[in-house]
């Protein structure tokens, strides 16, 4: 390759120790480049051929008066300081200088040779910031006029709005300076990514490996269900394999363009590596770990036999976890326990959203019973505690989410608790103890050494809502998320304000900008896997609770059946317009983000509002994937119908579906006792609905909380075929025992049927 230059540096010339000039991404592919691995020629335009080509420009100034004053705590004027920047990059342009150095350089890969053009920025890809996904990268890029405009959008999107944001949120006060990797593309006939150490559960003892057909987008962008290899680090050695549906691959032709090719049944079943493959990258994988002493997270790629690695970085999502004490006081009241966790403060009863102010951080909440407009007051909150709700009322729900103890259905907390006196809140126990919790005597073990201990068939997914979660429950040991609530993204966004409300106060952009914000966090931190949004499902009596809502909302005597879902869509679409066209915006930088329709009662409803998404700018996306929910019985009757519409999964809303086959409100304290998602009823539609789902070729999936609290409903949920399911984040690690056990006695079942010559689940 040619010589480096103070704009223009190969990789022969680049270290781990150069990410000022190069880059995260630039440092660490000269220093594996230097060091022997495999890794296709490039050079990188340093961070200081950036810097100077703004200042020659005239707007290097300007760029750092504008990113002083960006305020993440003020999305809509974010995005117009955002755009501002970006504007000012593509007029400063190239300089005359810069375009020749590059286009020597370029001329060394090949006057015809086609490139990957990568975002390197100064503080990208370092153990504390990985910036992972925010910057753009640019694929097949032939000629120099498109690689000089291919650089210019790199250098533009080193001021996208989050990576804004996040700079703003980790406070990297440098100024912001970014380098661009220009790389020999790999015509990938497999690709995929490895993690040197599992970043689900931190074991160390193993690692993992996703694999996919031809380009490695189709795995990075979490566009098609790759292979999962497990294997241990010791020999290596092949421990596990998870084939995914990889429904198409994407190819590079001749001419640079991309072309997705659709595979049938048989190739997209197909393992992409054998075991052979599988433990000989894994072994360049750990020599790459052990070059660097720390684990990484390696980019690779196939072509006619040689193994290419076209990036590294270090893993940047392990953590460690501490454990409560417990209280040996006396019990004041006792619920039902919502919320697993033991955790002590100062009581604070609240009378309602509008008293939040009063809950200093870590301190009791205790309240009648909360619902989305106590969102900002929940956060601060050490546990809570209300007086009514069941097993799945607002409080529940949340408090799993927060990873906050919860007791719900007192009665008489609010009667009994008074404001400042010291409780401990055991949630698992069901119980309000008076007191603080005593220290534990030793700390628990890291929760990287948790889980690891087998793989399982059933997917695992994970139930969410809340953004500022996203990265530690992307770091848990799940398949992507099952249920991403609306309700909870929209009533920060909403502000407690009821919708119609905010629109005509005109706040529709900063409606926008926050939602997008919001969701874009959640779907970037899972990468590659699924993350499926349910539209929004507030009930009447939750919308009035909001600002203004008493307005715009009926008044019901039983919301729970009333005016929601799909139907409230069709009469009033003004809100599902515009979730719409944030899931499409989104979507267009993370295309692992899927909708799903709540509360479908009828297929005329259906009907209708696929073809509102099919009009909507989301409707025109590549790779959307449309699921309902099954929560009303009618959906036995119906889900054939749904099939031959053109959806393609199906997720059993456990709690709806339950209270309404029993007709128990699942909300009731009362009548708790009779809320049971084990009676034969919901079982027997349970098990007709994943049935007619699997033969009409969907996907079914269930989301609720009985899978990890009851065993027996898990091996229920296995034997009936269920594909995947989805609970909240702090019941990943029972739900996947409780699975692992159901699979293992059902194969044990099956060969014992076998050897005694009956047939399997006769």
């Amino acid at each position: 390759m040619g010589t480096s230059n103070k704009n223009v540096v190969w990789f022969k010339d680049l270290g781990k120790g150069d990410a000022a000039t190069a880059g995260g991404k630039g440092a660490n592919l000269g220093e594996i480049a230097r060091a022997g691995f495999p890794v296709p020629p490039g050079f990188v335009i340093t961070a200081q051929a950036y810097l100077a080509a703004m200042e020659a420009g005239g707007v290097r100034g300007k760029l750092r008066e504008l990113m002083a004053a960006a305020n993440p705590e003020d999305p809509a004027g974010l995005a117009r300081i955002a755009e501002q920047l970006r504007a000012l990059v593509h007029q400063a342009g190239l300089p005359k200088g810069l375009q020749a150095d590059v286009a020597a350089a370029f001329r060394e890969l090949g006057p015809n040779a086609f490139l990957a053009v990568r975002s390197s920025a100064t503080a990208e890809d370092a153990a504390q910031t990985s910036f992972a996904g925010m910057h753009d990268t640019y694929t097949n890029v032939g000629g120099e006029k498109e690689l000089f405009a291919r650089i210019v959008d790199c250098w533009a999107s080193l001021f996208g709005e989050r990576v804004v944001t996040y700079r703003k949120v980790e406070k990297i006060a440098e100024e912001p300076a970014i380098a661009v990797v220009v790389q020999q593309m790999v015509n990938s006939e497999r690709s995929g990514v490895m993690f040197t150490v599992d970043p689900s559960n931190g074991q160390a003892s193993q690692m993992v490996i996703e694999a996919a057909f031809g380009l490695g987008e189709v795995v990075v962008g979490g566009q098609v269900e790759p292979d999962t290899y497990t294997i241990a680090k010791r020999g290596p050695k092949l421990l596990a394999v998870r084939v995914g549906e990889k429904a198409f691959k994407i190819v590079r032709e001749p001419t640079g363009h991309e072309r997705r090719i659709d595979l049938d049944a048989e190739e997209a079943g197909a393992r992409v590596l054998t075991d052979e493959e599988a433990e000989r990258l894994a072994a360049l994988g750990l020599k790459v770990e052990q070059h660097y002493g720390s684990p990484q997270d390696l980019e690779w790629a196939e072509e006619d036999g040689d193994w290419y690695l076209v990036q590294t970085r270090p893993i940047t999502t392990l953590g460690k976890r501490e454990a409560p004490g417990t209280s040996s006081g006396r019990v004041l009241l006792t619920g039902l326990g919502a919320a697993a966790g033991i955790a002590s403060g100062k009581v604070r009863v609240l009378q309602s959203p509008a008293e939040e102010a009063r809950l200093q951080p870590g301190e009791v909440l205790v309240a009648a019973m909360t619902s989305p407009d106590w969102l900002p007051a929940m956060r601060r909150a050490a546990a809570i505690v209300t007086d009514g709700g069941g097993m799945t009322c607002h409080a529940a729900i949340v408090s799993r989410e927060l990873q906050l103890p919860c007791v719900v259905g007192t009665r008489t907390a609010t009667r009994v608790l008074r404001d400042g006196e010291v409780v401990t809140v055991d949630g698992a126990r069901g119980e309000v103890k008076q007191g603080a919790a005593a220290k534990p005597a030793a700390p628990p073990p890291p929760a990287a050494s948790r889980g690891g201990d087998g793989a399982i068939a059933t997917k695992l997914y994970v139930n969410l809502a809340m953004p500022e979660e996203a990265e530690r429950v992307a770091s848990l040991e799940v398949d992507g998320v099952g249920l991403l609530r609306a309700e909870f993204l929209i009533s920060d966004a909403l502000a407690g304000q009821h919708p119609k409300a905010l629109l005509a106060a005109g706040g529709r952009d900063r409606f926008i900008e926050a939602m997008t914000a919001g969701l874009s966090r959640i779907a970037r931190a899972f990468g590659r896997r699924p993350v499926i949004y349910r539209t929004y499902d507030f009930r009447t009596n939750e919308f009035r609770g909001l600002k203004g809502g008493e307005k715009f909302e009926p008044q019901e005597n039983n919301p729970m059946i009333g005016y929601r879902g799909c139907y409230r869509y069709l009469k009033d679409p003004e809100l599902f317009d515009l979730e719409l066209e944030i899931l499409a915006r989104v979507r267009a930088q993370s295309p692992n983000l899927h909708v799903m329709l709540p509360f479908v009662r009828t297929a005329w409803e259906l009907e209708a509002l696929l073809a509102r998404i099919d009009r909507s700018p989301l409707g025109a996306q590549h790779g959307l994937l449309r699921w309902v929910m099954a929560e009303v019985p009618s959906v036995v009757h119906w889900l054939p119908t749904y099939a031959k519409m053109g959806i393609h999964g199906v997720s059993i809303g456990s709690n709806d579906l339950t209270q309404l086959m029993l007709g128990v409100d699942r909300d009731s304290e009362l009548c708790a006792e009779l809320f049971d998602e084990a009676d034969g009823a919901v079982l027997d539609a349970i098990h007709r609905i994943v049935d007619e789902a699997h033969a009409g070729g969907l996907t079914a999936s269930l989301c609720g909380q009985a899978p990890s609290n009851r065993p027996a409903f898990a091996e229920h949920l296995v034997r009936f075929g269920i594909d995947s399911i989805s609970v909240d984040p702090t019941a990943v690690e029972p739900a996947r025992r409780a699975i692992r056990s159901a699979e293992q006695r059902l194969v044990l079942d099956e060969a014992r049927q076998y050897l005694s010559g009956r047939p399997a689940h006769a």
